[in-house]
């Protein structure tokens, strides 16, 4: 068994690009893709700044971080559906485009709801991975597709990285954030004309029409979601503004399932989100998408910690917080290239087993021995392996049994669910750290951030359950 997808190429279908052709391909889609995760984790050291700055609670401000992944669970299955119908190159310059535009209204912004709108702007980016995936198995021969999804999946680790490293040199210069973002916005220019000039389309293209009102649906619910879980301890868990945002994230998913099920071209395809060799990968995809995100937004605050005062943290400034992150960039650009070679001998569900295994186990360091240089170096290589290992594993599992005409969808779908857990990650750690906090302040015990790493390990071991369970049922 191979990572390689086992549904045929269609027949009318180009055949795949040479390998010169592919090179220029993966150099674009790959540029694009570390782009966009330099986006996501950007602002994350300058979340504790940004409190002080717009006089506003964590929770508020998560939402700076939150926008963007909320947009990007919504447009991710949209593009990735006008991606099948129209062409992924055409989507991915669009997304490219959207996130030039938000790093401007962040670059300019005054206030705290200008910022989050910027940051919501932005977040559409996120779209261009599961696109960029959907390519790559269109224009790749089936040997090389494995590698190439990890090559592009590591992006994400390697550009989140980057991308914190960036706003710490900033910000030992500046206490504006208005630089961060124009560097964003000259990166995602040359992406664009990077993927303007060597990417190409060499997929079949699917008809059909745009589901606008499940894009709708789908955004209401997220957002009651997101916004009960963030506000729960600031309002109450039991409280009729939290029970309501619970009780209407229910409803309007209801709602949207009913919708997806009636019309002729749903925004998401149900037995691409919970049908028989769906619902596994999807699980870990959410599980391992609350796991990333969640680290991004834990390890910033508690790098920048002031031991002395609080008993915990390691004095770092925001440089320090992407320093930290190196040995993971390192890793996952190790391993993500060596997945390939894994998922042959493997397959990807237990390749992605063992990636969400090393995952966990990366968490389980932090919850218990966190006070020293070592022990987030450590964290941050054992990170980077299993990042790199599982999202390459995951997006072959994602699209390998579907129609070529719908991996762009398939893709699309696991991003959704990922993007999903991510955000719902971001508002569980904030109502966390904003429950558990030091008598007299604001600050989150030890203990909160102790929880937040225990939780966030069982959501990597319970995805490489799941992806054990998937390779099991389905040993083909």
């Amino acid at each position: 068994m191979t990572g390689a997808p086992a549904t045929a190429r269609t027949a009318a279908g180009p055949p795949p690009a040479g390998p010169a052709r592919t090179g220029r391909i993966l150099l674009a889609l790959a540029a694009a893709g570390m782009v966009v995760s330099v986006q996501q984790t950007l602002v994350l050291p300058l979340l504790p700044q940004f409190m002080v700055r717009f006089d506003a609670p964590i929770t508020d401000v998560t939402w700076v971080f939150t926008a963007s992944l909320l947009t990007g669970a919504v447009a991710t299955p949209l593009l990735a559906r006008f991606g099948d119908m129209y062409g992924k190159k055409r989507m991915i310059l669009l997304a490219l485009v959207l996130l030039l535009a938000g790093s401007v209204v962040c670059a300019v912004s005054a206030s705290l709801p200008v910022l989050i709108a910027g940051r919501a702007l932005q977040g559409v980016s996120s779209s261009m991975i599961p696109l960029a995936i959907g390519m790559i198995r269109d224009a790749f021969p089936r040997e090389r597709i494995t590698t190439a999804i990890g090559i592009v999946s590591a992006t994400m680790g390697v550009g989140g990285s980057a991308g914190m490293i960036v706003t710490g040199l900033i910000a030992a210069r500046t206490d504006s954030h208005h630089p961060v973002f124009w560097i964003t916005a000259a990166l995602a220019a040359g992406a664009l004309a990077l993927v303007a000039a060597l990417a190409r389309d060499a997929g079949v293209r699917a008809g059909g029409r745009p589901d606008f009102g499940g894009a709708v649906l789908l955004a209401g619910w997220l957002v009651c979601l997101l916004l009960g879980i963030s506000e729960g301890n600031a309002w109450g868990w039991t409280s009729g503004g939290v029970l309501g945002l619970f009780g209407g994230a229910a409803a309007l998913c209801a709602v949207w399932v009913a919708v997806q099920l009636r019309v002729r071209a749903p925004l998401v395809r149900l037995n691409l989100l919970v049908g028989a060799r769906s619902l596994s990968a999807n699980v870990a995809s959410a599980l391992l998408g609350f796991s990333m995100f969640a680290a991004f937004t834990l390890i910033a605050g508690f790098v920048q910690a002031p031991s002395a005062e609080l008993g915990y943290g390691l004095d770092g400034s925001v440089l320090d917080v992407g320093l930290y992150m190196l040995p993971s960039t390192v890793t996952m650009l190790v391993f993500s290239a060596l997945a390939g070679r894994i998922a042959a001998r493997l397959g990807p569900a237990y390749t992605l087993a063992t990636g969400s295994a090393f995952a966990g186990l990366c968490y389980v360091w932090l919850a218990v021995s966190n006070s020293h240089v070592y022990d987030m170096l450590a964290f941050s290589a054992i990170q980077g392996i299993g990042f790199g290992i599982a999202y390459a594993a995951l997006g072959t599992l994602a699209v390998q049994h579907v129609p070529m005409d719908q991996s762009g969808i398939a893709s699309g779908i696991n991003s959704l669910v990922r993007t999903t857990g991510g955000g719902v990650a971001g508002a569980v750690t904030a109502s966390i750290l904003a429950g558990r906090v030091i008598a007299g302040t604001d600050v989150p015990t030890l203990g909160a951030y102790e929880l937040c790493f225990w939780i966030v390990a069982a959501g990597a071991f319970a995805a490489a359950l799941v992806a054990v369970a998937h390779g099991l049922r389905h040993p083909d």
